[in-house]
């Protein structure tokens, strides 16, 4: 049987995913199942063991290997488990030896002494119609919610070079849309990641459109502003890690930006495009949450004019500052979670209304659907090539989804 591997978590785990699966093919690893877990909440980790179970029941005669940041974390827990045969870190998993037979039950080296960025670079991705490069690693903030930096290390950069290379390499095979994708990338050196922005689209003419993760609100990058004023390439939507909307609970998150900060960094970086659409991640119920100090951040989202939300009901994570604080009761933690993506809802479909009529370029995918340049999902009414750039007008919404017609 063939090698799998199961991603959970996040987009940078989902490019990481693919370098996997290649790098056990070039090792001649079969049947196997590689799952890529995450460590974000402790929730996350107790459904990586369930997948874990479940997948062994599926595939008894399969080798079983567990990585990604809850391996990093936690090595022992994966390696208690009498379903996993090898246990890798997210250093190792890159490493072709890594699935050639033999060594250690369990390779998990030290991630802090992680100092460089492997050039993990791809033809194509198997199941997407766009391609993610991976221009950042790991993080040097400790924000007191967040295990992340435990499990990817400190903050490191791909070289300018190799960055432009996959980019090339990627548009060269036929990718129109590519995304910069890391944990920080606010954080990207040696130049600012504006100034990496405008070099690639300069140095790679065909590239039709560039798309950015997520935003430190903390950073101005004024690169990047000057470039979203002047370059239609560089996509009008920009995701912020904002979290939340009271000073005391960023404070207590240890956030590096306070909420009049992040409003006005998010009115200067629509002031430099006027079509821009913003998202931002936000957690619900984070400890010491009052009711007032929530209302601040349910009012953030229309004071920011916030389009996409990622909500996020706080789940404490064993091994952070905030996990020992006094905790909102879970039941409060929700309800506050489904107001927020309420209110979210309410800003997505008076967003999509405004669309009617309207003519988007739009990157195709499977089954007719795709998403404009302001990352809106559409329908298409007629048959488009995955990976083609459609014309189209707007002319509805059904559900969650814009429709729309061949312009």
């Amino acid at each position: 049987m063939s090698t799998e591997v199961v991603t959970l978590g996040c987009r940078l785990n989902a490019l990481e995913s693919e370098v996997i699966l290649r790098r056990a093919r070039e090792a001649g690893l079969d049947d196997a199942i590689v799952v890529n877990t995450c460590a974000v909440t402790g929730e996350a980790e107790r459904q990586a063991r369930q997948a874990i179970r479940k997948l062994r029941r599926e595939r008894p005669g399969a080798k079983l290997f567990v990585t990604g940041c809850a391996a990093q974390v936690a090595p022992e827990k994966f390696a208690a488990m009498p379903e996993v045969d090898r246990v890798l870190g997210n250093e190792e998993k890159l490493d072709v030896a890594s699935y050639a037979g033999g060594g250690a039950r369990v390779a998990v080296s030290d991630i802090m002494q992680a100092s460089t960025l492997g050039d993990h670079a791809l033809a194509g991705f198997e199941t997407r119609t766009r391609a993610f490069v991976q221009i950042q690693q790991g993080c040097d903030h400790r924000c007191t919610f967040c295990i992340i930096p435990f499990g990817r290390g400190n903050s490191r950069s791909l070289e300018p070079a190799a960055v432009l290379r996959q980019v090339q390499r990627l548009v060269a095979a036929g990718y129109r849309e590519i995304v910069f994708t890391g944990v920080d990338i606010s954080s990207y050196a040696p130049m600012t990641l504006g100034a990496l922005c405008r070099w690639v689209l300069a140095e790679t003419p065909d590239l039709a459109r560039l798309r950015l993760s997520s935003l430190d609100p903390a950073v101005e990058d004024r690169d990047l502003i000057a470039l979203l004023a002047d370059e239609p390439r560089l996509m009008p939507h920009l995701h912020l890690s904002i979290q939340a909307g009271s000073d005391m609970v960023l404070k207590r998150m240890k956030r590096r930006h306070l909420r009049s900060q992040a409003i006005a960094h998010a009115w200067k970086l629509r002031a430099a495009r006027a079509d821009l659409i913003l998202g931002a991640d936000l957690i619900a119920g984070f400890p010491t949450e009052t009711e007032a100090m929530f209302d601040d951040t349910l009012a953030i989202v229309e004071e920011a004019d916030l389009t996409y939300l990622h909500v996020f009901p706080y789940s404490a994570r064993s091994g952070t500052p905030a996990s020992k604080m006094p905790q909102v009761p879970g039941d409060v933690r929700r309800e506050r979670a489904e107001r927020l993506r309420a209110a979210g809802e309410r800003k997505r479909q008076a967003y999509f209304a405004s669309l009617e009529g309207q003519t988007a370029h739009i990157l195709a995918e499977r089954g007719n659907r795709g998403y404009t340049e302001h990352y809106a999902p559409v329908r298409l009414a007629k048959d488009a090539a995955p990976g083609t750039l459609v014309r189209a007008r707007i002319r509805g919404i059904d559900g969650g989804l814009l429709i729309a017609d061949a312009a």
